[in-house]
Order: C-alpha cells, then sequence, then structure tokens
C-alpha cells in the first residue's frame, strides 16, 4: 500500500458536484493499493497513520498525532500513486490493484482506521471521478508505502 498523508485544515470530497466528505483540521489519506498487500499492510498502516507526530503542540513542534488532536480523516482511493513511469511518458499502473481486490482492502482499511481513531472516517468513492479539495497546513506531507517502510 501506498500512502501520501497531508497535514489538513479542511478538506473535502465531491462527486458530480455532489459533497461526499468534509473534514475540519486533520489528514487527507490518499491510498493505492496493488495487487502484494494484505492485512498486514492494512495493520501497520493504519496504525502508523493514527500514530504519526506530525501536529503541532504548545511550542509549535511536530509532536502530536492525529490520536493526541482528536482530528479528522478522509481516505481517497487513488490508482494512481502505483504509477511505473520507467519507460516511455505514458505511466503504467500494472501494479494497482484491479477493483475486485481493491475495494475490499480499502474498506478494511478504512475501518481498520477507524478503530485506530475511535471515530468515523470520510470517504471517496471508490472509482469515481473525484474532485478533492484541501488547504494543506504546515505543507505537511509524508509519503509512506508499506513494502518499502523508510
Amino acid at each position: 500500500m501506498r500512502a501520501v498523508v497531508q497535514r489538513v485544515t479542511k478538506a473535502s470530497v465531491s462527486v458530480n458536484g455532489v459533497l461526499i466528505s468534509k473534514i475540519n483540521a486533520g489528514l487527507l489519506i490518499l491510498l493505492g493499493i496493488e495487487d502484494a498487500d494484505n492485512t498486514d499492510d492494512i495493520e501497520w498502516l493504519s496504525k502508523k497513520i493514527a500514530n504519526l507526530r506530525i501536529f503541532n503542540d504548545e511550542n509549535e513542534v511536530m509532536n502530536k498525532s492525529l490520536l493526541d488532536t482528536e482530528g479528522d480523516a478522509i481516505v481517497v482511493s487513488q490508482f494512481t500513486l502505483h504509477a511505473a513511469i520507467k519507460k516511455g511518458n505514458r505511466p503504467s499502473y500494472i501494479k494497482a490493484a484491479r477493483p475486485e481486490v481493491a475495494i475490499p482492502l480499502y474498506e478494511q482499511f478504512v475501518l481498520k482506521l477507524e478503530q485506530e481513531l475511535s471515530r468515523k472516517v470520510g470517504t471517496g468513492v471508490f472509482g469515481a471521478d473525484m474532485k478533492v479539495a484541501l488547504l494543506n497546513d504546515g505543507p505537511v506531507t509524508i509519503c509512506i508505502d508499506t513494502k518499502n517502510k523508510e
């Protein structure tokens, strides 16, 4: 799994002009799933995101997590995070999981993150043409890959 985690002051997801999810301060998580992903990836990634200390404390030091701040989260599926660009100029998405694999893993990830945070997590609409609006705070953007834990 690959995730792009953005600290935001607000974010929203719309489909066909209809607001699907909206949050205030918290995290916007773009999530890419590949065929090799499994429940171990879900467990590790959800725990890592919930505990990432990327929110400021009273001294303006990034020392608090989403759990500490009780911030909100939105998870948006994004297969393009698995784009391969080695050959040519047109990205290949061969590593991205097909919907029959990706949808259940995406849904399991959302549920696990909700358990970690003890609150509801916003989502997009899997496979839809979504419009994602955000105000990145900082900016703080972290890229995480469960297959390359750096």
